[in-house]
């Protein structure tokens, strides 16, 4: 038997398809193999210390901020969505422009169309059987279309694409300012370590030279025995207090160098700057919180959430609307047996779902409990952020005293550890008496620098709780010696925080020429006090 054409033409596009289908049902989950995880992780390394300024010189603090900010890889993927954001913004911004719809397409088939017509009394054939069609002919087709209510979603869509961008704004303005508290609490801290860590390696090394002396001392009867098991005692308290202090100074360079995204194997050398005054606070604390108030980025993103769920709402009531549709197009036939292969069109329609109305009332209530959840959910904000300003001022406050005794502290110590070097050094008790001394006078300029390193990161937090930017907008667009004197120059022209003024220097008076033969005087060897710092 004889298979039609068309008939076998339908059974193999049927088969053609369920075979498509099953191909695409059967297909298995295919994990990624061992060499393209390779090449993923080797092009993931390159990505994430590309284009770097090499370090050539010491890194002072605006340096490492500015590092930190230009390759920072938390703050370069917030600069990332304030792109995306925007260009969605610009995508939702064509919705609103009318609907102008080009088309062309072919028209073919294996028979005629056409056929006959009855009449509606006595149900005679009273044509016979024609067409109007060609069996294979083009269409052209050029559509221009306007809804108002298309355009009215779009519109209140766009509003939402737009304040997006301000919210996306206002989290890479948070990134940036806790990049900036990140580093200045890492960057005090391990300039501490630059500066104390071959001293503690060197004392440590000392200490258990001193410890097997008292040991082997011990073993021979030289001393005795309980004088040496205290001297061993105390020789093993700052053996352990020196290896935990050097683990919290080995931390904070290897939390600085991935604070500024320095390859693995970096030398990081920090510059040996003397430090900077702290700053003081000008402003009262009522002016500090109206500041933060006004400065801090997560309440203006809640602000900017609210006109975004508010315009959820407006877009659930642009539905509401009566829909009004314009239309008009051309259109083209090459089928040669129309009369008019060629002609214009236009159209109105207006169109409402009446059920709909019926969401009104509903749709206001939740308007005004989204506004009222919204504002008490930016007051609440509000409220914490007023804390912060208070609890910070407070807590730089106590660390600026803290600083102060540590400054005591340490300037004791040296006077005692100075007093042990001058003593008899013939004894084992002796030794162990230097050594004791030394370790505490390490430990107290330990104590010290963690004390302007917490005097650091307090002013820091109480900085950040305040909401300032120091930051140009366009990162990318500067290097890291010039991106470093911007982010300088903006913080030394804050208000109402700024460092104190700068004492004038007082005229040098005339030496008297010296006798001949005689030395000059050595410079102090007096640690400076800390009383105050700077503009970090």
């Amino acid at each position: 038997m004889l298979i039609p054409t068309n008939k076998l033409t339908i059974a193999s596009f049927s088969c053609a398809l369920t075979l498509a289908l099953s191909a695409c049902i059967s297909q298995q989950p295919k994990p990624y193999s061992q060499d393209e995880i390779d090449k993923r992780v080797a092009a993931d390394q390159v990505t994430m210390y590309a284009n770097q300024e090499p370090v050539t010189h010491p890194i002072t603090f605006y340096e490492a901020a500015a590092r930190a900010l230009k390759y920072n890889l938390d703050y370069r993927l917030k600069l990332m969505e304030t792109a995306l954001a925007s260009n969605l913004r610009d995508v939702s911004a064509y919705e609103m422009l009318p609907r102008l719809v080009a088309s062309a397409g072919y028209a073919g088939r294996n028979n005629d169309s056409g056929g006959t017509s009855i009449g509606i009394v006595d149900r005679q054939v009273s044509l016979r059987p024609s067409t109007s069609e060609e069996r294979y002919h083009d269409v052209y087709n050029l559509g221009l279309s306007w809804s108002l209510l298309d355009f009215g979603v779009a519109y209140y869509r766009n509003q939402q694409k737009i304040d997006q961008i301000q919210m996306a704004e206002e989290r890479r303005r948070k990134v940036e300012q806790n990049v900036l508290q990140d580093v200045r609490n890492a960057y005090w801290r391990a300039l501490a370590a630059q500066r104390l860590m071959p001293e503690v390696t060197r004392l440590l090394e000392r200490s258990n030279q001193a410890l097997a002396s008292a040991r082997e001392a011990e073993a021979r009867g030289i001393a005795p025995k309980q004088e040496l098991l205290a001297y061993q005692r105390a020789l093993l308290d700052a053996i352990y207090l020196l290896t935990v202090r050097r683990q919290d100074l080995e931390f904070a360079q290897a939390e600085l160098s991935a604070l500024m995204s320095l390859p693995p194997g970096s030398r990081m050398v920090l510059a040996e700057d003397a430090e900077p005054p702290l700053p003081t606070i000008t402003s009262d604390i009522n002016g500090l919180e109206q500041l933060a108030l006004h400065q801090r980025p997560e309440i203006m993103e809640e602000w900017y959430r609210k006109r975004v769920d508010d315009n959820d709402i407006k877009v659930a009531k642009a539905n509401l609307w009566p829909n009004v549709q314009i239309s008009a197009g051309y259109s083209y036939d090459t089928n040669k047996y129309l009369y008019n292969n060629g002609w214009a069109e236009t159209g109105l329609q207006v169109s409402i779902n009446l059920l709909k109305l019926l969401q009104y009332p509903s749709l206001n209530r939740a308007q005004d409990a989204q506004r009222n959840t919204d504002d008490m959910r930016r007051i609440a904000l509000s409220m914490a952020v007023l804390t912060q300003v208070r609890v910070g001022a407070l807590r730089y406050s106590l660390a600026t005293e803290e600083l102060g005794f540590a400054d005591q502290s340490l300037a004791v110590d040296k006077q005692l550890f100075d007093y042990a070097k001058a003593a008899n050094l013939t004894t084992i008790g002796s030794q162990l008496e230097v050594i004791r001394a030394e370790g505490r006078y390490l430990l107290s300029r330990y104590q010290r620098e963690a004390a302007y390193s917490d005097a650091q990161a307090s002013w820091g937090r109480l900085y950040n709780s305040v909401g300032l930017d120091v930051f140009p907008d366009a990162v990318e667009n500067y290097d890291v010696a010039t991106l470093a004197k911007a982010i300088e120059q903006t913080m030394n022209k804050l208000e109402p925080l700024r460092p104190p003024p700068a004492p004038a220097p007082a005229p040098a008076p005339n030496p008297a020429p010296a006798p001949v033969g005689d030395a000059a005087p050595a410079p102090s060897s007096t640690p400076t006090t800390g009383a105050a710092r700077g503009p970090h």
